[in-house]
């Protein structure tokens, strides 16, 4: 929803990187790491080691989420590839981000289709976290950099999950307006 958004104000095209967060057992909110398309694996090591898991624990977990990754990769694509990135200004849009896991997965998909700039726009995320990712990106926007951050939630009145549907309907409607 916020990449609409800012896809509708600038007037650009809308795609999608699709990552999973593979989270910690019982704390499948906290990022241990990620997978994205094209084998992209990202890996937490302070969480995986704070939380205690193995890393046979952490590849069945990014196993299972990758078979997720690929679902969902059919039905928002649709059988249309991934637009083509090379020599383009890409901004790569995260609702929010806490341990930057599925933003690197989302930011590696993207620096391997050879854009010519890459910007990661975000409402939300603590400093610590931006300067790890910096070196992903040639530009970093965020509205708010809190200090302490438990969840990106707690920045948000309603943060409802976006629906399979809800993704494709979008990006459906943008393709449409852009003539596609």
């Amino acid at each position: 929803m916020v990449a609409d958004a800012i896809a509708d104000a600038l007037d650009a095209p809308l795609d999608v990187v699709v990552v999973r967060k593979v989270g910690v057992p019982g704390h499948l909110e906290l990022a241990m790491g990620a997978v994205g398309e094209a084998g992209i694996r990202v890996v937490n090591d302070d969480v995986l080691a704070q939380a205690c898991v193995s890393a046979e624990r952490f590849g069945r977990a990014a196993d299972n989420e990758r078979s997720e990754l690929e679902r969902r990769t059919t039905a928002y694509r649709q059988a249309r590839p991934l637009a083509d990135l090379t020599a383009r200004t890409v901004i790569v849009v995260d609702d929010g981000i806490a341990t930057g896991a599925t933003a690197r997965a989302a930011l590696q998909v993207v620096r391997a289709h050879d854009p010519q700039r890459v910007v990661l726009a975000v409402p939300v995320a603590p400093p610590s976290t931006l300067r790890q990712l910096a070196s992903l990106t040639d530009e970093i926007v965020a509205i708010e950099v809190p200090e302490e951050m438990r969840a990106v939630g707690e920045f948000y009145r309603h943060f409802d999950q976006t629906t399979d549907a809800e993704v494709v309907e979008l990006l459906a409607a943008r393709q449409q307006r852009r003539g596609r």
